[in-house]
């Protein structure tokens, strides 16, 4: 793959990237301020007494930069970092080895998650979240050779297909704030509770919108709590008794609070509005969850973790150029 000088010049910005040091002007993420550090306290000696040479930020804008480009899985990686301008832009000494980027893929697992909160915060500072939030699964496909996934329905394309899942919480423009990698598409109670909860303590939205999948009770009565409206359709599965209802906040607020009334036009009209995760779901496809290369359950979590990350460092650099942040391109 040929890559623009222009398209290097932006990837050299990210030399401050997960750097506590002074902020230096650069093209691209430039206004990022990474509190954090993917220091090499994180990345142990390997068991047979070799250490772990690599410098993990340098990596990590590697890995940015092949994820913009379209380019995925530890070969085709460490491939792209072979040029000679794309490795020296991203601040590395020498072209890294694939047992190198395949280490450092395995390392960074440990700390993706706080990578991904911390862009959450950054974008949250930036006023980029609104006051809906819309909570949906997605497919995410996987390699054959990938022995930790498995073949999973997916009810929207009405067809099966081999890989894992993930749950997405956005808002915004296209921009995901919680997430969880699953096994299979249609995540379980325990975590649909689980990312909602991470979603909240985000910020506190007005509505929470999500598809029939989340009818279910103890979600309900969580946001509910919470001083959020949940607004999912009525799904009167498993039941001789169907309530004459469209949406299960109709008979919760009924059951919880008889001062509270919710007209069904609102009801409708912010329930359309639930179309956002999808095209979230899809401009994190773009940025590599639709392209997880990766062999075993570690390294398939991180490669999707690393593509909400690229999402949410896209639309906070758009916004701050005085772009759209909602497109998915800088």
């Amino acid at each position: 793959m040929s890559t623009s000088a222009s398209t290097l010049q932006d990837v050299a910005s990210v030399d401050d990237f997960l750097n506590v040091a002074a902020i230096e002007t650069v093209p691209l993420f430039e206004h990022l301020e990474f509190e954090f550090l993917l220091g090499y306290d994180v990345f142990a000696p390997a068991s047979r007494g070799r250490t772990r040479v690599h410098k993990p930020p340098d990596l990590f804008r590697g890995f940015l930069h092949c994820y913009y480009e379209n380019v995925y899985g530890t070969r085709p990686v460490t491939r792209e970092l072979q040029n000679g301008l794309v490795w020296y832009y991203c601040g590395l000494d020498k072209p890294p080895s694939r047992d190198t980027v395949d280490r450092f893929l395995t390392d960074l697992e440990h700390v993706i998650d706080d990578v991904f909160d911390r862009l959450v915060e950054q974008a949250a500072a930036r006023g980029l979240l609104d006051s809906t939030y819309s909570i949906d699964s997605t497919h995410v496909e996987a390699i054959q050779y990938n022995d930790a996934a498995s073949w999973n329905y997916d009810p929207t394309a009405e067809e099966y297909y081999y890989g894992f899942g993930c749950t997405i919480v956005s808002t915004g423009a296209k921009i995901p704030i919680a997430a969880e990698f699953t096994q299979a598409k249609q995540a379980d109670q325990e975590t649909a509770m689980r990312v909602t909860r991470d979603a909240l303590a985000v910020d506190t939205p007005i509505w929470m919108l999500g598809d029939s999948a989340y009818d279910i009770l103890d979600w309900h009565d969580h946001l509910l709590a919470a001083g959020v409206v949940p607004i999912t359709p009525y799904n009167p599965r498993n039941t001789d008794d169907p309530k004459d209802i469209e949406y299960r906040v109709e008979d919760r607020i009924e059951e919880h609070s008889k001062d509270v009334q919710l007209k069904q036009s609102i009801l409708d009209e912010t329930y359309n509005n639930r179309t956002g995760v999808e095209r979230t779901n899809g401009a994190v496809k773009d940025c590599g969850l639709g392209h997880v290369r990766a062999r075993g359950r570690v390294h398939a979590r991180t490669e999707v973790f690393v593509a909400l990350c690229l999402r949410l460092v896209v639309a906070i650099t758009n916004y701050e150029r005085g772009n759209n942040p909602g497109c998915e391109k800088l």
